[in-house]
């Protein structure tokens, strides 16, 4: 099969609100993108985790709210506007050895003077009976992203559940009791792996309603969580399957104690995974610098790799925040990197 060679100033590897607002700011400065943004790459739509959100309430300029299909349909269409060339591939091999830089996809090759890797990281979830999208309750009570989705009216003064066991479940635990009238932090161990510091937060809030104790970590007490003692731990169990309520949407879970084998079911409105991301990296094959946990490292303050003239944005390079609205964001950083970039080596 022939490929066809596109050559052009900067090519965007993704296409989520990091890649299309990349995409926006260098197409109006003339650097005429390419954008290939996926098919079905680790098995979400182009347009990235939004595309598996059902209302996104939190991004500027939608005071009614917005479906997450929709709003990933007017990034792509805001971007085509501005003169984006976009192709609907995966990424099957990059070359970022030497510029200019080269980008495989089964039937393209682009050349490229720059790169901005905008591929974000995937929710880990667990696969049980009613946690999927066809059948089950995803986008139905069950969420990966308590700071995007717990606000929901669906959830408030209802029973909410975090599944997870490390920092990201105790911050969305203790976020989510601000909404829900009670909630369960579900793990597999009889202990957390959270940090100390978080560890107190839900072990004086738990302690406060009188359940679960961590133990005798000495810790201090966070005066908010104590005023929310809404926390209830549940230890040595995992989720067997989730059941609807009269409605179709979530109506809760039945656990499994692993240590005694006993079946329950709890009562719940909401269900949120809190058990990591995992970064779209693997494509890179090691070229670029990254941490522990498989995101790429950029410089502070910055999107810039350890490669000059590669860029990083989005949830590719972010594990703190994970927002579509800091996404975009370092979009807008990255294309104005690239541009200065070019401008230094006399490409611009």
């Amino acid at each position: 099969m022939t490929v066809e060679q596109l050559r052009t100033k900067v090519c965007i590897v993704g296409s989520g609100p990091a890649g299309h607002t990349a995409a926006i700011y260098a197409a109006r400065a003339e650097l005429h993108p390419v954008m290939l943004e996926g098919w079905m790459a680790n098995g979400i739509a182009a347009g990235g985790q939004l595309t598996t959100t059902h209302e996104v309430e939190n991004f500027p300029g939608f005071p009614e709210g917005i479906l997450g299909g929709e709003i990933c349909e007017r990034f792509r269409a805001q971007s085509l506007r501005f003169g984006t060339k976009i192709f609907s591939e995966t990424v099957t091999k990059i070359d970022l050895s030497s510029r200019p830089f080269h980008i495989y996809t089964d039937e393209k090759e682009v050349v490229a003077d720059t790169v901005i890797v905008a591929t974000g990281a995937v929710a880990r979830r667990l696969p049980f009976p009613g946690s999927d999208e066809d059948t089950g309750f995803w986008n139905k009570g069950i969420s990966a992203c308590a700071v995007c989705d717990g606000a929901a009216p669906m959830f408030r003064n209802q029973p909410i559940a975090v599944i997870g066991g490390g920092d990201s479940a105790c911050e969305e635990g203790q976020f989510l009791t601000k909404y829900g009238s009670k909630v369960y932090i579900i793990h597999r161990r009889d202990e957390l792996r959270a940090s100390k510091i978080m560890q107190a937060r839900v072990q004086h809030a738990a302690a406060a309603a009188m359940l679960h104790p961590f133990g005798r970590e000495g810790c201090w007490v966070a005066k908010r969580v104590l005023e929310h003692p809404k926390i209830e731990m549940v230890w040595d169990s995992v989720v067997e399957e989730a059941y609807p309520n009269a409605k179709g949407t979530l109506g809760g879970v039945r656990l499994k104690n692993l240590k005694t084998g006993e079946l329950r079911d709890l009562p719940l409105a909401g269900l949120f995974f809190a058990i990591g991301h995992e970064p779209a990296t693997a494509f890179l094959d090691g070229q670029l610098e990254l941490d522990e946990d498989k995101y790429v490292v950029t410089a502070a303050d910055s999107t810039a790799t350890n490669v000059p003239g590669v860029f990083a944005a989005g949830d590719v390079q972010d594990k703190r925040y994970r927002q579509a609205v800091t996404a975009a964001g370092s979009g807008c950083m990255a294309a104005l990197e690239v541009e200065r970039f070019l401008e230094e080596q006399g490409q611009a």
